[in-house]
């Protein structure tokens, strides 16, 4: 992790309406100057007993956004979606499925670190 990123793992979900049936709940943010970015992994969902897909054909799923202020904290802005190339979702559970997760949640901040760093945010990019 690059000293000049503030880099927050936090104990509550980014995204995702029923993230609260959510076994796996990731969420860090990290903040660059002005630039807040939260990216958040959810999967491994359990609903009245029985397994769900977060979304089609995916158990797993993670997502990047700006941060906006909700009270004291900034929160994803769902309505604000950052792009990223690396992997963003697990098909198949597997008994390895929240490693894997956890290695895709690393494999995005660190791909959203270098971008922070390389420039690629820009000044109305930020709350």
């Amino acid at each position: 992790m690059n000293k000049q990123i503030k880099r927050t793992e936090r104990g509550w979900p980014g995204h995702f309406i029923c993230s609260d049936s959510c076994i796996f709940r990731r969420n860090t943010l990290l903040e660059y100057f002005r630039f807040k970015i939260v990216i958040s992994t959810v999967g491994n969902m359990i609903r009245n007993s029985e397994r769900h897909e977060v979304g089609c054909n995916r158990n797993y799923e993670t997502m990047c956004f700006h941060a906006k202020k909700e009270g004291i904290y900034w929160d994803a802005d769902v309505e604000r979606r950052v792009d990223f190339d690396s992997e963003w979702m697990i098909e198949k559970l597997s008994t390895t499925s929240d490693q894997k997760a956890n290695e895709m949640h690393d494999n995005v901040v660190s791909e959203i670190e270098k971008k922070l760093l390389s420039g690629d945010f820009k000044e109305g990019d930020t709350d």
